[in-house]
């Protein structure tokens, strides 16, 4: 049997929008310590659904918010749900976070923002370098993605799942889907891409998932790069099963709650 080929991850938009509370409430943490003042213009990178998008045009009434993601289930959903809310700042569009550079004209941007996005693509020194062209002097980047060690027991999960018998062959020769960096490469590519460094850390981040069925959801709705090279009649099995390879060393609590150590790395940066 042949093994699965490395496609784009097909999101289900409205389940993604549904049970992606954690990634809501790491954005609404970054967007936070921003201090924006109401007039400026920001890209969302990697904006999903785009209800991150939606708060901050909710938070810069004077000025224009632009969201993009490649995957077009998810833009058409921000369309349909974030589409130009008041005050009418806001619109979306098709875009490759590895081409941010082709996405507007230089020095266009106060504000370049990403959460939970670019741990999805490979070459981070590219996305810093584009950033540094999209934003105008002095403009600010803040990022927070997925960083070294992040979600590890879950893939170590996973992975005798993949090897068995059953699910091995839609494994053979699958890229990494994602790219989980130190800060020791930030504390490089930064500087390098003409930004200064104004906070850089790893947070390591403990969430909680409503029991089987909770954890469960999550794989589904956001490890797509593995779920969907097993063929759809086979992949509700492959889920439960890692579910329950985690559940053996990681069991709920008291109170059903399943944990999950994710590790986030943050940066807030301005552009020289």
């Amino acid at each position: 049997m042949a093994s699965a080929p490395s496609l784009p991850p097909q999101w289900d938009a409205a389940g993604y929008a549904a049970n992606s509370t954690v990634q809501l409430d790491s954005a609404r943490t970054l967007i936070s310590r921003l201090a924006l003042l109401g007039d400026e213009t920001v890209l969302d990178l990697g904006c999903g659904d785009g209800k991150v998008s939606a708060e901050l045009a909710q938070a810069v009434p004077r000025g224009k918010v632009l969201g993009v993601d490649i995957s077009v289930e998810m833009i058409a959903f921000a369309n349909r749900h974030h589409g130009s809310p008041p005050p009418g700042n806001l619109r979306f569009q098709i875009g490759d976070a590895g081409s941010i550079g082709r996405l507007a004209p230089p020095a266009t941007f106060d504000l370049i923002f990403s959460n939970a996005a670019l741990h999805w693509v490979k070459d981070h020194p590219a996305v810093l370098a584009g950033a540094a062209q999209l934003l105008r002097p002095g403009g600010r980047l803040a990022i927070s993605c997925g960083g070294w060690g992040n979600a590890h027991a879950v893939y170590l999960a996973m992975r005798p799942i993949m090897r068995s018998p059953a699910y091995r062959s839609y494994f053979r020769q699958m890229a990494t889907p994602y790219f989980f960096y130190p800060l020791e490469n930030y504390n490089h590519w930064l500087p390098a891409a003409g930004f200064r460094v104004n906070r850089l850390e790893m947070i390591p981040h403990d969430v909680t998932y409503a029991g089987a069925a909770g954890l469960a959801m999550w794989l589904r709705m956001t490890w797509l790069p593995f779920t969907q090279r097993v063929p759809a009649p086979l992949r509700e099995d492959f889920i439960q099963g890692v579910t329950q390879q985690y559940l053996a060393s990681h069991p709920p609590t008291d109170d059903g709650l399943v944990p999950v150590r994710l590790v986030r790395l943050e940066l807030e940066a301005t552009r020289l």
